[in-house]
C-alpha cells in the first residue's frame, strides 16, 4: 500500500467514524417514539455492543504479536472506574438528556468536551491555559449560550434540564480523558478501550436487571432494530474506525474531520426528525465548532 492510499484510507475511516457516531442521537430519538425509558434502551444498546468488545479484548489478549502484560490490581481498578465514568455514566446522561433536547443540540453539546478537558487540566493538573485556549473557551460558550437561547424563551421548559444532563455527559467524558492518559499508555489504547467498554456494557445491563422487570423487554421489533444499529453501527464501528484513523493520519486531522459530527447530526435531525434551529442558534453552533477547533487542533511549531 502506498503512502497516499494509506493516508486516504485513514481519512475515509475518520469520516466514516464521525458519520456513524452522528447517527446515534438520531436513532435514540427515533427509539423514544416507542419506549421512553433510557434504562431499557441503553441496556439493549449494550447487549448488542458487548459481544464485539469482549471478542476484541480476547483477540488482543491472544494475539502473539501484541503479548500484553497482565493488568496490575491498580490498573484493573482504574479500568473499572474509567469504564463506569467515561462510557456508562456519560452514555446514561446522554440518553436521559435526549428526552428533552433535539439530537442536533445534544451532539453539539457533547462536542464541547475538549474545552472542558482544558478547564479540568488547568484546575486539577496545574496546566497553563494559553491565550489561544482562552479565546476558544469564550467563543465556544458564547456560541452555546446562543444555541440554548430558547431555554430562556419559555417555549420548552425541559430544554435547560436536557442541556444540563447532556453537558454532564460531556463533563464525565472529559474527566475520563484527563484521568485515563496514564493507564492508556501503560496497557495500550485498543486494549484499554475494549476493557473499559466491556465494563460499561456490563454495568448498563446490570442496571436494567436491578431496576426493571424482564417484562420491560416486551417491545416492538423496531426498538430492537434501532438498538442493534446503535450498538453496532454507532458504537462498535466508530470506536475501531477512529482508532485506526488516529494511527494513519494523527489526532489533529481526526479532530478536523470530527467537526463534521455535530453538523451531520443537525442535518440528519432536520431531515429525519423535522428538527429546526433558528438563525441565531445556527450562528451559535458555528461559534461552538470554531471554538472547539481552536482548542483541539494544535498549531504547527
Amino acid at each position: 500500500m502506498t503512502a497516499t492510499s494509506y493516508r486516504a484510507w485513514g481519512i475515509a475511516l475518520a469520516l466514516a467514524g464521525v458519520v456513524s457516531f452522528s447517527f446515534r442521537p438520531i436513532l435514540i430519538k427515533l427509539a423514544y417514539a416507542y419506549v421512553t425509558d433510557p434504562v431499557t434502551l441503553l441496556a439493549l444498546r449494550m447487549v448488542f455492543s458487548l459481544p464485539f468488545f469482549v471478542a476484541a479484548a480476547l483477540w488482543l489478549r491472544r494475539d502473539s504479536a501484541v503479548k500484553p502484560a497482565p493488568l496490575s490490581r491498580r490498573d484493573l481498578w482504574t479500568v473499572l472506574f474509567l469504564g463506569f465514568l467515561g462510557y456508562y455514566l456519560a452514555s446514561f446522561l446522554d440518553f436521559l438528556g435526549l428526552q428533552y433536547i433535539s439530537a442536533g443540540v445534544g451532539r453539539l453539546m457533547l462536542f464541547l468536551y475538549p474545552t472542558i478537558t482544558v478547564l479540568l487540566s488547568a484546575l486539577f493538573l496545574g496546566k497553563r491555559v494559553s491565550a489561544r485556549e482562552v479565546v476558544a473557551l469564550v467563543v465556544s460558550y458564547a456560541g452555546l449560550a446562543l444555541v440554548l437561547s430558547r431555554a430562556f424563551g419559555g417555549d420548552n421548559r425541559n430544554l435547560l434540564l436536557g442541556a444540563l444532563l447532556v453537558f454532564g455527559s460531556a463533563v464525565s467524558y472529559a474527566v475520563y480523558l484527563v484521568t485515563s492518559s496514564q493507564v492508556v499508555r501503560r496497557i495500550g489504547s485498543m486494549r484499554f478501550t475494549a476493557y473499559a467498554t466491556s465494563v460499561a456494557s456490563v454495568l448498563c445491563i446490570a442496571q436494567f436487571l436491578l431496576l426493571r422487570p424482564l417484562s420491560a423487554l416486551d417491545l416492538p421489533p423496531q426498538v430492537y432494530g434501532l438498538a442493534a444499529a446503535m450498538g453496532v453501527l454507532c458504537t462498535v464501528l466508530p470506536v475501531f474506525m477512529t482508532s485506526e484513523a488516529l494511527k494513519r493520519i494523527g489526532a489533529n486531522h481526526v479532530a478536523i474531520i470530527g467537526a463534521a459530527g455535530p453538523v451531520t447530526t443537525i442535518f440528519l435531525g432536520w431531515l429525519g426528525l423535522e428538527e429546526h434551529m433558528t438563525a441565531l442558534q445556527i450562528v451559535g453552533a458555528v461559534l461552538v465548532l470554531g471554538g472547539v477547533m481552536l482548542v483541539t487542533i494544535k498549531p504547527r511549531a
